[in-house]
């Protein structure tokens, strides 16, 4: 493709972005780079809406700035965290606070070296924090780039490089929120909204592509991005409920995704349907689970005790948390 296309394409896609952006998402209008920070770690595998509407704000109220959350006890963070999932994300960005408790690093390199930041994560905040000129390629990007060049089976290396051929280094903050606003409101995976309807309607308000013109994968948009079927695999786990004068026996985890936070004692299960206090069905990544739960009459290791008043803000899973609606249900039997 021509730089003239390319120049194009970049003033088109500046214009349309003017127009039909998401400028009131609160992480963009602001020059706080722990702001920033926290929001891209939030986003990760979790809608904006809900980003927005349940967490951001919240958390930042309770730790306003990098030296705060450095100072803040893991399990408040994962309390702040409690149902947003991929805890990992919440440790990963206490650790890091901890690192630098006065403000993040301004070079792509140093910050690659934090816990949980990678390339994309790195590139976002040098971009979007730091308006530096660097390209940026999340899901969305990486689909628009795809279908825009043309690349059927593109790499993650190739579509690197077609973000910096791609990248307006005139305006290259303004470029990547642009590119990922396409992304996730028209360049969607299935039925893009690559035109207008035949009746002259703007699809779902929104004005048709501004890359249509130059995009190579216009006539057959599936063909250049396939997404793969995810492979579920079903699995039972049985967790034993111990109460005991308005509080409930809880074990910190060591493992697994919910490593650090607190989690009913996993058991084997158990014959005695007496004991049995009913089941609940919950995703989470690849597993498809189907839980258990059993009341403890005795107890043989050492738990950590949680009041039952504090359910709500204790640092828990949000499976966890649907196990704990259940023990609520049937306190009248302990």
């Amino acid at each position: 493709m021509s730089k003239s296309n390319l120049q194009t394409a970049q003033n088109k896609l500046l214009d349309w972005y003017e127009i039909h952006g998401r400028k009131e998402l609160p992480w963009r209008n602001t020059s706080d780079i722990y702001h920033v920070y926290v929001s891209e770690i939030m986003l990760q595998q979790t809608q904006v809406k809900r980003v927005m509407e349940e967490y951001y704000f919240q958390f930042l109220e309770k730790f306003p700035s990098f030296f705060a959350l450095a100072q803040a006890p893991l399990e408040e963070v994962f309390g702040m965290w409690s149902g947003l999932g991929y805890y990992r994300r919440a440790k990963n960005l206490h650790e890091s606070a901890k690192l630098c408790p006065y403000g993040l690093p301004q070079d792509f390199q140093s910050l690659q070296k934090l816990p949980g930041i990678g390339r994309y994560t790195a590139s976002a905040i040098c971009s979007f924090g730091y308006h530096q000129k660097v390209s940026v390629v999340d899901t969305n990007i990486a689909r628009v780039l795809a279908r825009f060049f043309g690349y059927e089976e593109a790499s993650e290396k190739l579509l690197w490089q077609c973000a910096d051929l791609f990248l307006n280094t005139d305006h290259p903050r303004l470029h990547n929120l642009a590119l990922m606003d396409l992304g996730s409101l028209v360049c969607t995976p299935k039925n893009p909204s690559c035109t207008v309807s035949q009746s002259g309607e703007v699809p779902l308000g929104r004005e048709a592509c501004p890359l249509a013109d130059a995009c190579k994968g216009f006539d057959e948009p599936a063909k250049y991005y396939k997404t793969k079927s995810m492979q579920y695999e079903d699995k039972q786990l049985h967790y034993g409920v111990y109460v005991q004068n308005g509080k409930i026996a809880m074990k910190v985890s060591t493992e697994g995704m919910y490593k650090d936070m607190l989690e009913l004692p996993s058991i084997e299960p158990q014959e005695d349907e007496e004991k049995y206090l009913g089941f609940f069905k919950h995703s989470v990544t690849k597993y498809r689970l189907e839980i258990h739960l059993y009341m403890l009459r005795e107890r043989d290791e050492a738990f950590e005790w949680l009041c039952l008043k504090s359910l709500e803000h204790a640092p828990v899973s949000s499976m966890t948390k649907k196990a704990l609606e259940i023990v609520l249900k049937n306190m009248h039997r302990f």
